[in-house]
């Protein structure tokens, strides 16, 4: 953010609290309408979103303060509709869920619209599908109302598996209705994942590249961060490589290295080298000389993207080259993964000790060469008399041996095969649990 803008944002939240001071001087919480406490709580909420972090530690006494007026409020006090909206807001803000409860089962007269509060019940206990239908039903009335916004992130919270189209439905209407809100951020950083999930890779992108130019300094712009690398990872080669840059270009130095290097980590693990190279060459221009862990980071990705390419030598020593001290828990074991596989390429398979002479069988003239190669060798597979099932028992390894060796196949060679897919299946224990 620039100067002027902290500055302003700055000013904007000392005016805020001000006011707030002398509110509180003039009026106790205990008196305080809960809807003037929700606008305190959703001033707060954007400006979280917005780059203020430390706005959060005041986001959380604000939650706790409006649950203890809600607790404590006369059940008069809902005779104001906006109260009744307020509790609501309240519930799907990060609310306790069971103060909504509370205030339900106090409601005698009728203030709560019961289908509304089923609906929200079943969502926020985690029966989310028990409530799409009067969702559905309810959303189109509500929808202009003062919890429009919320309840639109709830109905395509609640579909968005079954029917992603209508979920994004839902999710742009809250954008529309709520600019430059939490609201806005959650609707976007969700719509990125449901649209990439369905194949709809343009609309996600476009969501992508919305939610880079507003959004980037919310405390969930690390989620943000690893959608955005999945879709590009997952979908590079449907991709404008421009699209994927234009994103990148709204974040600083450091915000776009570190995409990099997760592209490059999720892009070498899945096995797509072009793009693991291309991240890990980025991440490396991108990193300052003082700057080690990045570019040993961006070293390691980019050594096991060169492990199946003809320079697997060179790939070698780099990443045998990486300290460790440099790297997390997982990298280390992607560092040994990656050594155990250039070393299994580059080891050279130890030659037959014994040779085998081929056989030639003499066909005479008029008969079927393949007939009687096949009858030569069922008479030399046949046993003799001599032979017993405990011999047959005795040596399975050897007749093994005998029969690869009929085939063409050199022991050795097989040998070899086999070790490297040992190594394979604990390379693949090493990386059991990677993911994005």
């Amino acid at each position: 953010m620039k100067p002027f803008g902290r500055f302003l944002l700055l000013g904007t939240v000392l005016a805020a609290a001000f006011s707030a001071a002398a509110l509180a001087r003039a009026e106790s919480p205990d008196d305080l309408a809960p809807y003037k406490m929700i606008r305190s709580l959703q001033f707060v909420q954007d400006t979280v979103v917005l780059g203020d972090h430390s706005a959060m530690e005041m986001q959380r006494f604000l939650l706790t303060t409006i649950d203890a007026r809600l607790r404590t409020a006369e059940p008069a006090i809902f005779d104001d509709p906006r109260n009744v909206d307020a509790a609501l807001v309240y519930a799907m803000s990060g609310g306790n869920p069971e103060t909504l409860e509370f205030l339900i089962k106090k409601d005698v007269e009728g203030h709560f619209d019961s289908r509304l509060t089923d609906a929200l019940r079943n969502y926020l206990s985690g029966t989310g599908s028990q409530s799409v239908k009067s969702l559905a039903e309810i959303f189109p009335e509500y929808k202009r109302s003062r919890v429009g916004p919320y309840l639109a992130l709830v109905s395509a919270n609640s579909v968005l598996r079954k029917d992603p189209a209508l979920a994004l439905s839902y999710f742009d209407w809250a954008r529309l209705v709520a600019p430059g809100t939490i609201v806005e951020e959650a609707a976007l950083r969700r719509s990125i994942y449901i649209a990439s999930q369905a194949g709809w890779i343009d609309r996600s992108m476009g969501y992508a590249n919305r939610y880079a130019r507003r959004y980037l300094r919310s405390p969930y712009a690390s989620q943000f961060a690893d959608l955005f690398v999945t879709l590009a990872v997952d979908n590079f080669e449907k991709l404008n490589e421009k699209d994927i840059l234009e994103v990148l270009s709204f974040m600083d130095v450091p915000r776009q290295r570190e995409v990099y290097l997760r592209m490059a980590r999720l892009a070498a693990i899945s096995g797509q080298n072009k793009l693991a190279s291309l991240a890990a060459e980025r991440a490396q221009i991108l990193s300052g000389d003082g700057e080690s862990v990045p570019k040993a980071l961006a070293d390691l990705y980019s050594g096991l993207a060169s492990v199946p390419s003809g320079d697997v030598a060179s790939a070698m020593e780099t990443i045998v080259a990486i300290p460790d001290d440099k790297l997390s828990v997982k990298d280390r074991a992607l560092k040994e993964a990656a050594r155990a596989v250039a070393e299994e390429v580059l080891r050279e398979p130890v030659a037959s000790a014994q040779k085998t002479e081929p056989v030639v069988t003499t066909v005479p003239e008029g008969e079927d060469a393949s007939y009687d190669s096949l009858n030569a060798a069922e008479t030399a597979a046949r046993p003799t008399e001599t032979s017993t099932d405990a011999a047959a028992v005795a040596e399975p390894e050897k007749d093994a041996k005998v029969e690869k060796e009929r085939a063409g196949v050199d022991p050795a060679f097989d040998s070899f095969v086999s070790g490297g897919r040992s190594k394979l299946d604990e390379i693949d224990k090493l990386l059991e649990g990677e993911g994005t």
